[in-house]
């Protein structure tokens, strides 16, 4: 058996870290097959593996800094923090308790909950055009609508204009009821719920008529100039060559492009190139245009997702393993 200890200096740090019932402790004693106590102001964590104990001491301390930073403990915190400990990376942590990007509606401050997200939101920050690739619980789109919201309230950009593609707008939206907006509004449903998040319904219902905030299909783009607007295209892995083409032309002075997309979930016909993938390729190097690739540690939905995601990149890669071997 083996035992380490750690000192306990802020009893508010150290409840923060335990969570309400101590379920933060309960997880981490379970991910590293552990025992922790606290007695006194010392904290005892034993167990059979010696570098498991390690491994959750480094956990707890590693918990306790971002404690100390203000940042609240939960659930997808201690998740995020074990695998960084486990890959070796806690020396990254301290990068975690970032500035809030954007408050919403309802007080509620966003920020970047990973170090993959913090490099998406510096790299909105820093460039002109930012690609964020990766799956979905990322927090691509959220964290691209917040930015916005952020930007727009610093009177940095005149409108907010969030856009997608809706790869089904030919044969089967035609049999859908209203008119051409009440077909793709279920293809911009995502983009609302953020907008509602961030604003409210009032205020985005006030924008919305002031033409600061415009919601719009993809094809709406086409033929304009874009100034002084943070302009956010989302599903961009289903746009073709020539839809992104037209899109990034659209840019105007004063103006940010956020561009979203995972390239594992493209919905056009097989004979079609994604205009993601393409702009991946081709925009690669070009300064002001920033190329983010997140992954499944940077889900910040369900623990699940995280292993739904490893579980088709994992299958994926036997495929492609067997069409190698048949070569």
């Amino acid at each position: 058996m083996t035992e380490q200890t750690i000192s306990l200096e802020r009893l508010e740090e150290t409840i923060n870290v335990f969570g309400s019932f101590d379920e933060n402790i309960r997880l981490i004693e379970h991910e590293m097959g552990v025992t922790v106590v606290s007695r006194d102001s010392m904290l005892k964590v034993a167990g059979e593996d010696p570098e498991q104990v390690m491994y959750a001491v480094r956990a707890i301390e590693s918990l306790m800094t971002l404690s100390s930073k203000g940042e609240v403990i939960n659930e997808q915190n201690v998740r995020y923090i074990i695998q960084l400990v486990r890959d070796g990376k806690e020396g990254e942590i301290h990068q975690l308790a970032g500035d809030v990007l954007c408050v919403t509606a309802k007080g509620k401050p966003i920020k970047a909950k990973t170090i993959g997200q913090k490099r998406y939101v510096e790299a909105i920050r820093d460039n002109v055009v930012t690609l964020g690739i990766g799956p979905a619980g990322t927090g691509k789109t959220y964290l691209a609508v917040a930015a916005a919201v952020a930007a727009f309230r610093a009177k940095e950009v005149n409108r907010i204009i969030l856009t997608r593609p809706a790869v089904e707008a030919g044969e089967r939206l035609g049999f859908l009821p209203g008119d051409l907006q009440s077909k793709v509004d279920p293809y911009l449903r995502p983009l609302y719920d953020a907008l509602f998040d961030m604003l409210g319904a009032e205020t985005y219902n006030k924008y919305l008529e002031r033409g600061n905030i415009e919601v719009a299909p993809l094809a709406y783009m086409r033929g304009r100039t874009l100034d002084d607007s943070f302009i956010i295209l989302d599903e961009a892995q289903n746009t073709s060559r020539e839809q992104m083409k037209m899109f990034l032309t659209r840019l105007g002075f004063g103006s940010k492009i956020v561009i979203t997309g995972d390239i594992t979930q493209i919905d056009l016909p097989a004979d079609k190139v994604s205009g993601l993938r393409e702009a991946m390729r081709v925009l690669k190097g070009v300064e002001d245009i920033a190329i983010i690739r997140l992954n499944e540690a940077d889900v910040v939905r369900h623990a699940l997702v995280q292993k739904i995601i490893k579980a088709y990149e994992a299958d994926e890669e036997r495929r492609n393993q067997k069409k190698e071997n048949r070569k």
